[in-house]
């Protein structure tokens, strides 16, 4: 049997019904000899007892490991971020995204001026002989392994509950002492439950009632860890204060509460089985500020978001990155995937449709390990279009498409794309200046736009919602 743990952490011994086990190590992965084989769906335990320095993130949550602070008054500020680097930088695992345990039991011991949090729900304080504390929190969800976090600090905790669609949703804040004013409780307290009201709306209930929904203040600036979210963006909104968008809108709600928050939904309880997947979880959840905003001010507005974030594409490598070798996307997964589906609603032109769409989802594959083809032939055949070459050309293409145009001799006005997509189509909103647009399916091949009175001069391409390039000869 294999499990991983970084080589920079020693396995002293692994132990099998009383009985120490011998074992390889090759790199990250350790191999070890059972007495007898172990069935295949037999349920059975061992124990690894291991030591040493775990690796120290240089700048988490980006770069994983251990964040070793402290804060204003010297007390340890600790925070676990693995994303991409794999949770076996600090315990071993079956280190891949589509190997979740169905619950799990995380008890961590610690000096007694500080606690840890962690995810699920604090079952038990235990006061141990040498002065330390163990706390022991219950996970009673799936879970994948880069999410299981260990949160140490000063923490002041306080809590309340959420009216949400299954019946009262406990929400835990813990947050530093030093930061315990009734303002930043409030910033916290408005963010979180117009949060879980806007996603609950658009994506359905919050997957993990049963755990619990927590904001943990941590030193780095946040990470979507499943129950026990990452926050550390100064009680301020914006991203840093900042709004990627250019717009204003993003001014007006904390970044890391609803951008977190909403991976609950894309990323933990939907998960992509292979890292080439991730778009899935970024794309998804970077398209859910939009509908924050769209929930709390308008669709308008929500559009300009999306529009504006574009300003953030490279278009520097496909965003879904290659199967079996652990190697995600570009990072265009989160603004271009964003733009993308902003698009695939303004073709469906039927947001209760799209809303049951995003909701279908979350419980067609709830407590799943998707991958490409689960999610695009879902929205595929729920939106009535055919939208296969659309995710083709936006997932697994750099390049957008070009819709070039020209008028015949006869006064036609003529379309087609250019992709390097094999037999691309994609319908696109078009219209005469000043009247409303029509939903226009063009292909490869020009074909005739059949709206009354148009010319190449007086076309209106819906450029706003649609990622193309225009080409008008």
């Amino acid at each position: 049997l294999q499990f991983d743990l970084f080589a920079n952490l020693k396995v002293n011994k692994v132990i099998y019904k009383g009985k120490e086990l011998s074992f390889t190590r090759e790199h990250n992965a350790v191999f070890v000899e059972f007495p007898t084989a172990i069935k295949k769906g037999t349920q059975d335990e061992f124990t690894v007892f291991y030591e040493g320095h775990p690796t120290e993130a240089v700048k988490a949550p980006w770069d994983g490991g251990f964040d070793w602070k402290k804060d204003s008054k010297g007390k340890p500020w600790v925070a676990t971020a693995c994303q991409g680097m794999g949770a076996s930088v600090w315990w071993p695992n079956k280190d891949h995204q589509s190997d979740e345990v169905d619950s799990m039991m995380i008890s961590i011991a610690v000096p007694k001026e500080v606690m840890n949090v962690s995810n699920g729900r604090l079952v038990k304080v235990e006061k141990m002989k040498d002065g330390y504390t163990k706390y022991h929190w219950k996970v009673a969800n799936p879970i994948n392994n880069y999410n299981v976090a260990i949160n140490i600090g000063d923490y002041v905790h306080f809590k309340e509950k959420y009216k949400g669609e299954k019946g009262p949703l406990d929400i835990d804040y813990y947050i530093l002492r030093e930061n315990d004013t009734a303002e930043k409780k409030a910033h916290l307290q408005k963010n979180a439950n117009q949060t879980l009201e806007a996603f609950e709306h658009w994506f359905g209930p919050y997957p993990f009632y049963e755990d619990g929904y927590k904001l943990v203040e941590t030193y780095h600036t946040g990470m979507e860890h499943q129950s026990a979210i990452a926050y550390g963006n100064h009680y301020q909104n914006g991203y840093r204060g900042g709004d990627a968008s250019g717009t204003g809108w993003g001014h007006k709600w904390d970044f890391i509460v609803v951008h977190e928050s909403g991976h609950e939904w894309f990323g933990n309880n939907i998960t992509s089985a292979d890292l080439a997947d991730m778009w899935i979880h970024e794309s998804f959840t970077n398209y859910s500020e939009g509908l924050f905003i769209d929930y709390f001010y308008g669709k308008e507005a929500s559009q300009a978001y999306a529009h504006g974030i574009r300003s953030g594409i490279q278009n520097d490598s496909p965003i879904q990155g290659p199967y079996h070798v652990n190697k995600e996307g570009s990072g265009d997964m989160y603004p271009k995937g964003g733009v993308m589906l902003n698009m695939i609603r303004t073709m469906i032109d039927n947001d209760e449709k799209w809303r049951n769409i995003l909701r279908g989802l979350n419980s067609r594959f709830y407590h799943q390990q998707v991958d490409y083809n689960d999610i695009v032939n879902y929205v595929n055949q729920q939106s009535g279009l055919d939208l296969l070459k659309v995710f083709e050309q936006y997932v697994q293409h750099t390049a957008i498409p070009t819709l070039e145009i020209k008028q015949d001799p006869s006064g036609r006005v003529l379309g087609r794309w250019i992709s390097e997509v094999k037999g691309f189509h994609m319908p696109i909103h078009i219209g005469v200046k000043g009247q409303k647009r029509e939903l226009i399916q063009l292909d490869q091949r020009f074909r005739p736009i059949k709206i009354a009175g148009l010319t190449k001069d007086n076309i209106d391409i819906d450029t706003f919602n649609y990622y193309v390039g225009v080409l008008v000869e």
